[in-house]
């Protein structure tokens, strides 16, 4: 079984941001960037998956700039055997990803395809399921347990009112969450064997998908500062400003 594993280039989820004084953006001069937790729990336990025999070849994919090879060599090091980045410096919506991940599904024909549920910047969790409807795969969203018997890989996913459990015919496509598990750190030994794995460098155009986007950014704005609380002297006032201030009542 070959698995395909979407990886996302994202500010260190440690790192405050700071908005542009334009508010066209976030300041991403000297700000460290990693992969995006929830695709590490990807690559984790795509890993896992081969360590038990199910997969025999890992593929990580990303869609960025060059820089998203920092990103490659890290999942590579982690247990990936091969990186193929979709190489571009536009700004990409969710579905300009998932199409360019679909044309790389196409080309690969992977069994199984793992992403991480959302990326912690744009926040969307739209990738995954957008990708299963242009491909027509089964998806599993929110998995919190993975395990693939025979054709099918069993999915539990979580919801609202608790867990549920969804079979799905491969090929298949599932998203993480973080319950899922607890991905590893990278060994020396192996980070040095990652920049000899393969790194296949793709574009757009080589993929035959046109990328324009449908959605524009108007303003990014921080959130609004905390204010500081205060002391009342009765319930009856406390009540009071509920209702006529704070407009909770």
């Amino acid at each position: 079984m070959k698995i395909l594993v979407a990886v996302k280039r994202v500010v260190d989820y440690n790192v405050k941001v700071r908005v542009k004084a334009d508010h066209s953006g976030i300041d991403l001069a000297n700000i460290k960037m990693s992969m995006n937790p929830f695709c590490e729990i990807a690559v984790e336990e795509a890993v896992r998956l081969k360590e038990k025999g199910v997969a025999t070849e890992i593929v990580v994919v990303s869609v960025g700039s060059t820089a998203t090879q920092e990103q490659l060599r890290t999942a590579l090091a982690l247990g990936a055997d091969r990186a193929i980045l979709v190489e571009t410096n536009d700004e990409l919506n969710s579905l300009a990803v998932a199409k360019l991940l679909k044309a790389v599904v196409d080309k690969e024909q992977p069994q199984l395809i793992i992403t991480g549920k959302q990326a912690i910047d744009s926040d969307n969790n739209q990738t995954g399921q957008m990708l299963a409807a242009l491909t027509g795969y089964a998806q599993g969203t929110f998995a919190s347990k993975v395990e693939v018997v025979g054709d099918k890989a069993n999915v539990t996913r979580e919801i609202d009112g608790g867990l549920q459990t969804v079979a799905l015919k491969l090929p298949a496509i599932v998203t993480t969450d973080l319950r899922l598990n607890e991905p590893r750190y990278a060994s020396l030994p192996n980070i040095m064997k990652a920049k000899k794995k393969p790194l296949n460098v793709l574009t757009p155009d080589a993929l035959g998908v046109i990328t324009a986007s449908t959605m524009r950014i108007l303003k990014v704005e921080a959130p609004a500062a905390r204010q500081a609380g205060i002391k009342v002297g009765s319930v009856a006032e406390l009540v009071e400003k509920l209702k006529n201030e704070a407009k909770v009542i």
